[in-house]
């Protein structure tokens, strides 16, 4: 069973804005507190609009995009994909040159202290957030730190702070490497975990040597649609079939001899009942079960009685053996009434079953 990581990535991307969503107000609150702390603002203004506007505008678009996005159509999906991705960015960026802003000033070491701290917040938040997109995570932390490295390496403003940036900075991009693998190995193994529990389902619904569905789904569906019928008050129709002499096939030719058979009839009725809504399966030994909803009983019986022509005409070879002999068939249609039971349904169908069978054989009955 194959894993390919695009077949998840929309569920990946879903996570990433489910993570990122809170952020975008600790952005404008954290802002908020370092501007107005200290009437830093108020000395400042120049530099503090710009920031604070520009930082407003992309995260209330951030907002908005994430509602618009809900309600946009299938074919969007990839742009919206990449201006979530870009606007992630652009946000990181503005917060980033603010920052590289606030290092460069001289006597503003309260409001600078507090950027500081919150900036190696932010940004050890973000990463962690995004580590499901490895690029994204690393990204998010480079447009955050990498502008205030690179304007005070080039000044030689306060070296010592430049390398503890550059050592905070390579530390979340081996946190978001590991992070990032883990979570893939983690939704890899809850991918195929739920790939297997399908198999194991299907499996369980499937008679083994016919692959039609076996009589626990018969059951299941039955009652479906008997309870379909009932609401919408549309006819339901079985049909059983019963192999004529199939023990003289296994008495004679064997049971392996007696299982090719049978497999050769299950294709037979599968090809021929090719709707959707039709439900073919095996129901025991060597009797076939169908249930056909909203349907006339004689289009039913025109289909029971291909069946029987096609079942008719087969001569099945096995190993230099001809396998030939019939078919007999029994149909039953109602429209079901709150008081009727699903099961009088069936057993209906199995009387005809029975006519077809007592007034010889090779031949299609219906009941209404």
């Amino acid at each position: 069973m194959e894993f390919k990581r695009y077949q998840l990535y929309p569920r990946v991307i879903n996570d990433l804005k489910q993570r990122s969503t809170i952020g975008i107000i600790f952005y404008l609150s954290t802002a908020c507190i370092v501007l107005f702390t200290d009437n830093y603002y108020i000395r400042y203004p120049e530099f503090s609009n710009p920031f604070i506007f520009s930082l407003s505008g992309i995260c209330l678009l951030r907002l908005l995009h994430l509602y618009i996005a809900k309600w946009a159509k299938p074919k969007f999906e990839n742009v919206n994909n990449y201006i979530f991705i870009l606007s992630v960015a652009v946000t990181a960026l503005i917060w980033g040159i603010g920052f590289a802003k606030f290092m460069i000033q001289d006597g503003e070491l309260s409001a600078t202290l507090l950027m500081t701290m919150c900036t190696i917040g932010l940004c050890a938040g973000g990463s962690v957030a995004f580590i499901p997109d490895l690029r994204l995570s690393i990204s998010f932390s480079f447009f955050m730190l990498v502008p205030a490295i690179g304007v005070m390496g080039f000044y030689q403003m306060n070296m010592p702070m430049v390398f503890s940036i550059s050592i905070f900075f390579i530390y979340l991009c081996l946190i978001a490497h590991r992070g990032n693998r883990e979570y893939w190995d983690a939704l890899e193994n809850e991918y195929l975990l739920e790939e297997k529990s399908k198999v194991l389902e299907t499996i369980s619904r499937i008679d083994g040597l016919t692959d039609l569905y076996n009589r626990r789904y018969f059951d299941e569906a039955f009652s479906f649609e008997w309870s379909r019928s009932l609401r919408q008050q549309i006819s339901i129709s079985i049909i059983i079939f019963d192999i004529d002499g199939f023990k003289r096939i296994n008495d004679e030719y064997g049971h392996l001899a007696g299982d090719h058979y049978l497999k050769a009839t299950a294709t037979t009725i599968k090809n021929i009942f090719k709707r959707e809504t039709d439900i073919i399966a095996r129901y025991g030994g060597d009797e076939f079960i169908a249930i056909i909803p909203n349907k006339p009983l004689e289009n039913v019986c025109m289909m029971a009685e291909k069946v029987r022509l096609k079942i008719a005409a087969l001569h099945l070879e096995y190993e230099g053996q001809i396998l030939q002999t019939t078919i007999s068939t029994g149909a039953a249609i109602c429209v079901p009434d709150k008081n009727d039971k699903p099961q009088s349904l069936i057993s209906n169908a199995d009387k005809a079953l029975y006519q077809s069978k007592t007034s010889g054989r090779n031949q299609v009955t219906g009941n209404s």
